[in-house]
């Protein structure tokens, strides 16, 4: 996968440019690597460099977003754009955002599910340790970061339509209109799954008595 090198400065919801120029840097890499041809990445996947730059910055901060791991999320932007490399034998899709934006969550949630159940089973081990040896796990701590963490784990169990709403709406910060068109659905539509998903987390969250 990506090896980065150098200063590397990823804060939540804000992105250094010199990041993601390495990111796209590496990427190239891997695309005259598919293409093996003498003309080089920018005949045939110039497109692919151009979603980079008009769309490379909004996807990372989507990403942060829901991973909040700075690995996770160069893994993740770069396996989109090499899933877009990909399609339909590298020919352009129709809607490019769309795709990129759809991919890159799809592939965000399904590391974060799998993140999920190494955490948990960690957890469990913990405090089996911690039972063992008759001290309090400091899993058990609620903290801000568990919050985080909490609510990036009820976000999976969405359903895959509520949650692609919400994704793009709260994370990616895009407009309902823009997300109808991604989606293939109508703006209220999108407003209403969103208000949907909204009360979806709030019951799983709401704290038991």
């Amino acid at each position: 996968m990506l090896t980065m090198t150098g200063p590397v400065r990823l804060t939540y919801g804000r992105h250094d440019v010199y990041w993601i120029n390495m990111v796209s840097q590496d990427l190239v890499q891997e695309l005259a690597g598919i293409a093996y041809l003498a003309d080089g990445v920018e005949t045939h996947y110039g497109w692919i460099l151009k979603a980079m730059q008009r769309h490379g910055s909004a996807l990372v901060s989507m990403l942060w977003r829901i991973l909040g791991n700075e690995q996770d999320v160069s893994d993740v932007y770069q396996s989109t754009f090499l899933h877009l490399a990909h399609v339909e034998a590298g020919h352009r899709p129709a809607n490019v955002k769309g795709y990129l934006f759809k991919t890159a969550a799809n592939i965000a949630i399904s590391l974060l599910r799998s993140r999920t159940a190494e955490r948990k089973a960690a957890e469990a081990a913990g405090k089996d340790a911690c039972r063992a040896e008759g001290v309090v796990s400091p899993s058990q701590e609620l903290d801000q970061a568990g919050l985080v963490e909490d609510l990036r784990l009820q976000m999976t169990r969405l359903p895959d339509h509520l949650r692609q709403v919400l994704i793009l709406r709260d994370l990616a910060e895009l407009s309902y209109g823009q997300i109808g068109k991604i989606l293939g659905i109508s703006a209220n539509s999108a407003r209403v799954y969103r208000c949907r998903a909204i009360r979806l987390l709030a019951l799983w969250m709401e704290p038991g008595p």
